[in-house]
C-alpha cells in the first residue's frame, strides 16, 4: 500500500495550476492507494455543487477531476473546518482508489466556529483493501502551547475515533515537531501511535517544512511536522519526502510524505 500527505496550502500558492498539475503527475506516477490533503480550500462565493459542501472550484474536487481525466479514479471526502484568508473555506480531504465502506467527520476542537481560524475537524474513511477493512484519517492539528485550543485535547479526541481492531492510518499536518520532547510528538508515540518514519527500512531527512511559514513565522530552521502514523508496527519499505525539489518540483510551503508499506 502506498500513502501520501500533503498540506496544500491550496490556492494561496503562486503558480497554483502548475503545482496541481506536478502533484497530479506525482500521483500517477505512484499510483498512490490513499491520499491524504489538509488546507484543501474553496472560495465562498464559489458555485455550489449538487447542493452540498463542494462547490466548483473545491481543490480536491478539481484534482479528482483532472485525474479521472488520465484514467486515475478516485474517490474522494472533504469537510471544512474554517474560513481561511477571508475568502477560503478551508478542510481536510482523504482520498482512495478503493472501495469506501464508511466515512465521517468529526471536530478536534472545542470550537466549532468556522469563522474561527483554530477550528479543526478530520475526516475518515474505512475501505476495502484487498478484502481488508482499514481506516484512513486525514487530520490537520494546532498548537501544542496554544492557550485556547491546546492539540493535546485535539489528540484525545483523535484517539476517541481509532478502533485498534482495525489498522488505522493517520496521516497529516500535526504543528508538532518530531525535535521537540515532551510536547505533541512524544504524546503521540506515548500513546500507541508508530512513526511510519521510524518503523522505514529506507528513508531520508524526513524534514516537511524547511523554514518560516504560516503559523511558524518565528522559526528558522528545519522542522518535521507532516506524519503517517499507523496503530499497530507494519513492515514500512520507504518513507520519502516528496515535493521537496529533490523529489518533485516544490508545491506547497509544506514538503509531502510518501510511504509504502508491505501488506504481504
Amino acid at each position: 500500500m502506498r500513502l501520501l500527505t500533503l498540506n496544500t496550502h491550496s490556492y494561496i500558492e503562486d503558480y497554483q495550476m502548475e503545482k496541481l498539475d506536478t502533484l497530479i503527475e506525482a500521483i500517477i506516477m505512484h499510483d498512490y492507494d490513499v491520499i491524504a490533503l489538509q488546507e484543501v480550500n474553496q472560495r465562498l462565493d464559489a458555485l455550489v455543487l449538487n447542493n452540498g459542501p463542494i462547490k466548483r472550484d473545491n481543490f480536491c474536487h478539481v484534482l479528482v477531476k483532472k485525474l479521472q481525466a488520465r484514467g486515475a479514479d478516485y474517490s474522494y471526502y472533504w469537510a471544512k473546518a474554517h474560513i481561511g484568508y477571508d475568502i477560503y473555506e478551508e478542510g481536510v480531504a482523504l482520498l482512495t482508489k478503493h472501495p469506501v465502506i464508511t466515512s465521517e467527520t468529526w471536530p478536534l476542537t472545542q470550537s466549532t466556529d468556522p469563522l474561527n481560524w483554530k477550528t479543526r475537524v478530520a475526516v475518515k474513511m474505512s475501505i476495502d483493501y484487498k478484502g481488508e477493512v482499514i481506516d484512513i484519517v486525514s487530520t490537520h492539528h494546532g498548537f501544542w502551547n496554544d492557550d485556547s485550543e491546546p492539540s493535546k485535547h485535539q489528540f484525545d479526541r483523535l484517539f476517541k475515533h481509532i478502533n485498534n481492531r482495525i489498522t488505522t492510518f493517520i496521516l497529516g499536518d500535526f504543528n508538532t515537531d518530531a525535535c521537540v520532547n515532551d510536547a505533541g510528538y512524544d504524546y503521540l508515540i506515548t500513546h500507541g501511535l508508530h512513526d511510519t518514519y521510524r518503523l522505514a527500512k529506507v528513508k531520508d531527512s524526513g524534514i516537511t517544512v524547511p523554514g518560516a511559514i504560516d503559523g511558524w513565522k518565528h522559526i528558522d530552521h528545519h522542522q518535521r511536522i507532516d506524519y503517517i502514523f499507523v496503530n499497530k508496527p507494519l513492515p514500512v519499505l520507504h518513507s520519502r519526502v516528496i515535493f521537496n525539489a529533490d523529489n518533485f518540483p516544490v508545491v506547497s510551503d509544506h514538503f509531502g510524505v510518501d510511504v509504502f508499506i508491505d501488506f504481504t
